[in-house]
C-alpha cells in the first residue's frame, strides 16, 4: 500500500477520509486519542477538518449495527459519499483507527475532493475543489450491507453518546448541513465523522 503520509517537520504524519461515525468529533476523539488528559483544545490544533466527496463508491448501513460500510460502485456516474477529510494523523492515531475499525475493513488509498460549499443530503448544491489523496476504510462484507443510506443526524441524535467518552463535548459540530466552508477547516474549524 501507498503511503499517503506527509512530512511537515514535526514527524509523520497521515491524512484520511471519514464517512460515518468518525465524521462526529466526539467519537473521532475518543478513538484517536483514547485515555489521553490532554486538553481538547490543544486535540483539535493538532488536526484540520474539511468537508470532502468520495467518487465512486456508496455508502450503506451495516446490518445490526450503528455504523455504515463503503463499497466501491462502478455501475453508476453518480456514486459518491460525502464525509469529512482530515489531516494530522499520527502513526499513534492510525493505529487507534486500524483497531477501531478492525477486520471489517481495509485501509486504501484514495482521491477525494474537497468542498467549498456543502450542499443537500443527495449532493446538489455541492462546490468541489481540490483534489487530494487520503487513506479511508472500505467495507469488505458488502453482503452485510443494507440497501439503505447510512443516517449520520440519526447516529448523532440517538446513538452517539455510546460511542465517546463524555468529557468530548463539542459545540456547533453540524457540518453536514449546507453552508459555505470558511478557510481550510470548515465551518466550525472542527468537522470529522466516522466510518465504522
Amino acid at each position: 500500500m501507498a503511503d499517503n503520509s506527509s512530512n511537515d517537520g514535526t514527524g509523520r504524519t497521515h491524512t484520511a477520509f471519514f464517512y460515518g461515525t468518525l465524521m462526529a468529533p466526539e467519537v473521532f476523539f475518543t478513538v484517536a486519542y483514547r485515555n489521553s488528559t490532554m486538553d481538547v483544545s490543544v486535540l483539535k490544533s493538532l488536526h484540520t477538518f474539511q468537508p470532502a466527496v468520495l467518487h465512486g463508491f456508496r455508502r450503506r448501513r451495516v446490518r445490526y449495527a450503528d455504523y455504515p460500510g463503503i463499497t466501491r460502485d462502478t455501475t453508476s456516474e453518480d456514486a459518491s459519499v460525502r464525509g469529512t477529510y482530515v489531516t494530522g494523523l499520527t502513526d499513534a492515531n492510525m493505529f487507534h483507527l486500524d483497531a477501531f475499525e478492525g477486520s471489517e475493513y481495509k485501509r486504501e488509498n484514495v482521491k477525494v475532493k474537497l468542498l467549498s460549499k456543502v450542499g443537500n443530503d443527495q449532493g446538489e448544491g455541492n462546490v468541489e475543489g481540490d483534489e487530494v489523496e487520503c487513506q479511508t476504510y472500505v467495507f469488505l462484507s458488502p453482503s452485510r450491507l443494507e440497501p439503505r443510506e447510512w443516517d449520520y443526524h440519526e447516529f448523532r441524535t440517538q446513538k452517539m453518546n455510546s460511542w465517546t467518552r463524555e468529557d468530548y463535548c463539542f459545540d456547533d459540530t453540524d457540518h453536514l448541513a449546507p453552508a459555505e466552508v470558511e478557510g481550510s477547516e470548515g465551518r466550525c474549524g472542527l468537522i470529522p465523522e466516522r466510518t465504522t
